[in-house]
């Protein structure tokens, strides 16, 4: 695995310094499309805005538009749409996990309930839309709209894979590719296409999106095993008490005596656990090196994504791009 080093750790903070006055502009348009004169969805789009977030997927909007010299500001817009889609994801998939904490605050299902928060995802589904047809590029649209198409069938996908030890890595990957990697992949794409990127370039940022946001879910695959709950942001083990097929537990599946296969048939298949299970799980998941070996598949897509990159002149935007990527197998939330 690569050495960590501070100015990887801070990379995103330069990634978002480098790009202040255009987040800045991009928040701005956030708050002002989250407006609506039905009271709940400013009061529940107000709660996720205080719960933060890293703004990563408008940032690589931003950034890959930077990175292609473009001068404009239809980024502004598409970086608002990105933003969109994923919190409208979020709020439907907290629905569907019964999540309660998100980004370390109560999630909004939590707060205002099952059918404002799957509601409110709509409507940020609609106004990522309206921003798609307000930029006016057919190749845009068709990108993003494919993205959300992409997404559904990965959440739906991983709905199919769950509490099913039959599940395979290819099949797992399948899922991450849609529910995650998808919308990093079209937030880079869509960066070239408005600065008239060749094809080539734009499907260089797409393959260093895909990459990134395939190890960004490994990641955070493996921080449900590993990660201490205060700095994650949301309930250690959730993954585990809803039966998902992660990589760590493939990984450990893979590997399984009879007698440990019986535990995960038993607690993930069977849905039958107790509060001394997820101990457990955690003992076998560390017995199998499962945490280093999801770490490990995911520097390999962080070195084709930084690959991908090549494509491009050397600049301070290259360079900090590809430490983010690099951080994210060193981040601990």
């Amino acid at each position: 695995m690569d050495v960590v080093t501070p100015s990887r750790i801070d990379a995103l903070g330069r990634l978002t310094a480098l790009l202040a006055p255009e987040l800045t502009a991009t928040n701005q348009e956030i708050v002002a499309r989250m407006h609506s004169p039905v009271a709940l969805i400013p009061q529940l789009a107000a709660h996720l805005v205080a719960a933060g977030g890293k703004r990563l997927r408008p940032l690589l909007t931003l950034a890959s538009a930077k990175l292609c010299g473009y001068e404009g500001d239809r980024q502004i817009r598409l970086a608002a749409c990105v933003e969109f889609i994923h919190t409208a994801t979020l709020l439907h998939d907290d629905v569907v996990d019964e999540s309660v904490l998100r980004r370390g605050f109560a999630s909004a299902n939590a707060v205002f309930g099952n059918k404002a928060s799957v509601l409110v995802g709509d409507f940020l589904f609609a106004r990522a839309f309206q921003l798609m047809v307000e930029d006016g590029s057919l190749e845009v649209l068709r990108i993003l709209s494919q993205a959300a198409a992409t997404i559904a069938e990965g959440e739906v996908l991983q709905l199919t894979t769950q509490n099913d030890l039959a599940t395979t890595e290819q099949k797992y990957f399948e899922v991450i590719r849609g529910k995650t990697a998808a919308l990093f992949a079209a937030a880079c794409e869509v960066g070239g296409v408005i600065a008239g990127r060749p094809a080539e370039q734009c499907a260089a940022l797409a393959q260093f999106g895909m990459d990134l946001g395939m190890a960004f879910q490994l990641v955070d695959d493996a921080l449900d095993y590993a990660a201490d709950q205060a700095a994650l942001g949301k309930t250690v083990g959730d993954d585990f008490r809803e039966g998902k097929l992660t990589y760590p537990v493939l990984l450990a599946i893979a590997g399984a005596t009879e007698d440990e296969r019986a535990f995960w048939t038993r607690t993930i298949e069977q849905g039958e656990q107790s509060e001394a299970d997820l101990p457990a799980a955690l003992a076998l998941i560390s017995r199998h090196d499962a945490i280093a070996r999801s770490l490990a598949r995911a520097d390999e897509f962080i070195n084709s994504a930084c690959t991908a990159l090549k494509l491009f002149p050397e600049s301070e935007i290259r360079t900090v791009l590809a430490d983010v990527a690099r951080f994210t197998t060193a981040r601990k939330f």
